[in-house]
């Protein structure tokens, strides 16, 4: 007897990554190119609601997350390769907005994420580079703690 896999948080990030590359370059709106990711199986085995979370997340806090990236990138945040932008976007959602996902787990699957679809074979040292001082400003305390999981009281 075969057994369904559990929907993850690993299919919904690669999920919303794609989706939100197609919306940088697209043009579209976020409710159109969710609605298009929904209607063609292209979340198979992704947690639906928290790839929605990420991809709404992401474009409704853009700006924010945008300046807090801008801080440790080389270059403007345009002038990113559009999935390497995407995938910064996504983790820093995460790292800003999602206190819970320990920050590890946060750069781990930004890295692998560059790793299968960067525009470079170098694409993840990139990521990992300004993500990581990302992560050290924003989750100072966590990293502290050296656990790798939110400090209690910790914001």
């Amino acid at each position: 007897m075969k057994t369904k896999n559990k929907p993850t948080r690993t299919a919904a990030r690669r999920r919303a990554l794609q989706a939100l590359y197609q919306w940088q370059v697209g043009g579209q709106s976020v409710a159109d190119v969710e609605r298009q990711f929904l209607a063609d199986d292209h979340t198979l085995g992704a947690q639906l609601d928290y790839f929605s979370e990420l991809l709404h997340g992401v474009v409704e806090h853009r700006e924010a997350i945008d300046e807090a990236l801008s801080r440790y990138a080389d270059r403007s945040i345009e002038e990113i390769d559009p999935i390497e932008r995407a995938i910064l976007r996504l983790a820093s959602y995460e790292l800003l907005y999602r206190w819970e996902v320990p920050y590890r787990a946060v750069l781990n699957e930004a890295i692998n994420l560059a790793k299968t679809f960067g525009a470079t074979h170098k694409s993840y040292k990139y990521v990992n580079g300004v993500l990581d001082k990302l992560a050290h400003h924003v989750r100072a305390r966590e990293i502290r703690s050296d656990t790798g999981r939110l400090v209690t009281g910790q914001k």
